[in-house]
């Protein structure tokens, strides 16, 4: 392990991340690790970690690199590994322009959903291609306590149930995960929004991310909601041959959501890099197993 570990955090829409710039993949990170940097009172915070590896470096993306030279191995905040992050995507959008690694404009970044295609934006912004939702047949329902809602099945290269309630306040604490059912809709566990409407094509929510609890924002959260609203109110653009565009409030801030007649999905926002530093080696090492 390198005897200088660098390190960086950022947000987007308050959704945190533990930033580890590694392009040749020289870092261990194991799940204990990357537990311990996430932990809030005991390492570094943050809901996630965004491990920066060039994708002819990475195993799992190697494949990629011939679109994309950069690699998102994005992890939960718990260790365990995910296949993207919306918000994590601007945040590692926005980590390579301040390194000086791309310019504004257009990007490519690798992620295990696959290829993002990401804008850099002068005014700051930045604006990720989230692909296309896919949306499993079949009923499910999600439970906090003793009320119980239907939810629509949505899949934004990661699973999501999303529940239109009255109130969000109903979703309770979220400290544990809301109970959902069947178990066979979701056999890696899901990530659960809690959605009222706010006016015309706007909508807040709060959501439960699996392996990081309540969280201040997800970027394919916020997607994942936009996509069920758009059904929900008869706006489906692959029906009406017209992009449509929702606002989405998350407790950390706003996203815009536009889904396109083909189906593409874009999800513009802020990301901000706050802080950078060094982690301890020794520490890291300790912690590690």
């Amino acid at each position: 392990m390198s005897t200088r570990i660098a390190f960086l955090k950022g947000h987007g829409t308050e959704n945190d991340f533990v930033i580890v710039p590694d392009p040749d993949n020289a870092i261990d990170l194991s799940p204990a690790a990357v537990a311990a940097l996430c932990d809030r009172r005991a390492g570094i915070g943050g809901d996630g970690l965004l491990h920066i590896v060039r994708s002819a470096a990475h195993p799992e993306a190697k494949a990629m690199a011939a679109e994309a030279e950069w690699f998102m191995d994005y992890r939960n905040g718990d260790g365990s590994i995910a296949e993207m992050c919306g918000n994590g995507a601007r945040v590692f959008a926005r980590y390579l322009r301040h390194a000086g690694l791309v310019p504004e404009g257009d990007l490519a970044i690798a992620t295990r959903a696959g290829v993002k295609s990401v804008h850099l934006a002068k005014d700051g912004d930045i604006t990720v291609g989230m692909g296309r939702a896919r949306l499993p047949e079949g009923d499910v329902a999600v439970s906090v306590g003793e009320r119980s809602w239907p939810a629509r099945n949505v899949n934004m290269g990661n699973p999501h149930a999303v529940a239109f309630v009255d109130d969000l306040a109903h979703a309770g604490d979220l400290y544990s995960p809301p109970t959902f059912g069947p178990a066979s809709a979701y056999p890696d566990g899901v990530n659960v929004e809690f959605v009222v409407d706010r006016g015309p094509r706007h909508v807040a929510l709060r959501v439960h991310e699996r392996g990081s609890g309540e969280t201040r924002s997800c970027g394919t959260g916020a997607c994942a909601v936009a996509v069920a609203a758009v059904r929900r109110d008869g706006a489906d653009p692959s029906v009406t041959g017209s992009p449509v565009t929702y606002t989405v409030d998350v407790p950390g801030g706003r996203l815009l959501i536009t889904e396109r007649p083909d189906g593409a999905i874009e999800m513009t926002g802020p990301a901000v890099i706050v802080a950078e530093g060094e982690i301890n080696p020794e520490w890291l090492e300790n912690v590690a197993h």
